[in-house]
Order: C-alpha cells, then structure tokens, then sequence
C-alpha cells in the first residue's frame, strides 16, 4: 500500500485516483476535526484542507508525519475561515484567549445521538480553541506531542501545558453548566474521562477513549 507522501505526489502529478485514496484514508479524523469547530461549514473546510494539500506552494518535506502536515493545514483552514465571520475584522481574533462559541456561535449546532458525547463536544466548545485542538488531536487522533508541535506550529512543552491546562478548563466548563443540560449519568462518563486525562502524559500507553 502507497504511502501518504508518494499518494500526495502522483495526486500532484495529475493522479486523480491517486488523490481520492488519500482523501478517503483521512477524510474522517479531517472532518472530525471541523465538527466541532465550525458546525454545517465543516464538509466545506474538509475539501478546502485537502485541495491546500495539492497546491505547490505547501510542500510536503517529510520533516514530520504526513498527519501533522495535513493537520497544519487544517488548522490555518480554521483560522481562516473564524476570521472571516468575526465581527471587527480589523481585530485579529485571540485563539489562546476565546473558544470556538465565543467567536463562532454557529458551532454549537452540532448534534450527537449519545448525550455523553453532546456534553463532551459542549465542553470542548467552551475552552479556548488552541487548547482544543491540542486536546482533540492528541486524544482522539493519537497525535503525539512532537507531531502536535509540527501542526499547530509551537515548541513541544507548550503542548504539554494546554494539554494540562485543558483539562483543568474542560472540568470548569462540565461544572457550569446547567444540569438539565445532560443527564446525571454522561456528566459522570465525562468527569471520567477528564479525570483519565490527568494521568495520560507523553510516554503513557493509548490515549483514553472519550466517552461513548
């Protein structure tokens, strides 16, 4: 089976099918990624991440893994794209400073079935948006920390202090809010899994699953 790297340059060379593996093997874990930052827009940003993919001007070196590569994309995808429907466009938005509701309301329409996994994404909208990709990316996707450094573009101990942070922050936001707002039994689920969190460091086995 091709790897990554050699998928993205026969897609660039004019494969298309060659393309469409490479969509198809991370098309899931991209959109993942979007739900829950930019609700009904996330399809939208997926293909614009992976037609950034192909264009010259994003090379591929293989310095990092290919995953960090795309998700370096993605996250300029997204910032993009909350630029583009802050009010004051004249203000740059502060990603370590405001979550995903505070600048984008919209993201809340996201729905699941589970209302654990609701409460979970309701949690992680309310933190702010670097400390939540930090967190999705290194439970959810299994990135690790170097790789986390590579896509979101900072040292690997900043990683390590959102991923602590975070989890400080998604208790805080769990606690406010209201309690008709999940039932008694998914605020346990994700106390848990917050609590997992605290012992899961670098070095650790398997990241825990979140909840459901």
């Amino acid at each position: 089976m091709s790897d990554d790297a050699e998928l993205l340059e026969a897609w660039r060379s004019g494969d298309r099918a060659s393309g469409e593996r490479l969509i198809e093997r991370h098309y899931e874990s991209v959109l993942r990624f979007f739900r829950t930052k930019s609700g009904e827009d996330a399809d939208d940003l997926v293909q614009r991440t992976f037609l950034r993919c192909a264009e010259p001007k994003n090379r591929y070196r293989g310095d990092s893994s290919f995953r960090a590569f795309l998700f370096g994309i993605a996250r300029n995808v997204l910032y993009e794209y909350i630029r583009s429907r802050v009010r004051d466009r004249k203000v740059d938005p502060d990603f370590g400073v405001s979550s995903v509701l505070d600048l984008n309301p919209r993201a809340s329409t996201i729905a699941f079935r589970k209302a654990e996994q609701q409460l979970l994404v309701q949690a992680l909208q309310r933190v702010p948006i670097e400390i939540q990709m930090a967190i999705e990316l290194y439970y959810w996707e299994e990135l690790s920390i170097d790789e986390l450094a590579q896509a979101l573009a900072v040292p690997p101990g900043t990683i390590k202090s959102r991923l602590h942070r975070g989890r400080q922050l998604l208790r805080e936001a769990m606690e406010n809010m209201p309690p008709e707002s999940a039932p008694h039994s998914a605020r346990t689920l994700l106390a848990q899994w917050i609590a997992d969190m605290r012992d899961h460091l670098p070095g650790d086995s398997d990241p825990p699953d979140p909840p459901g």
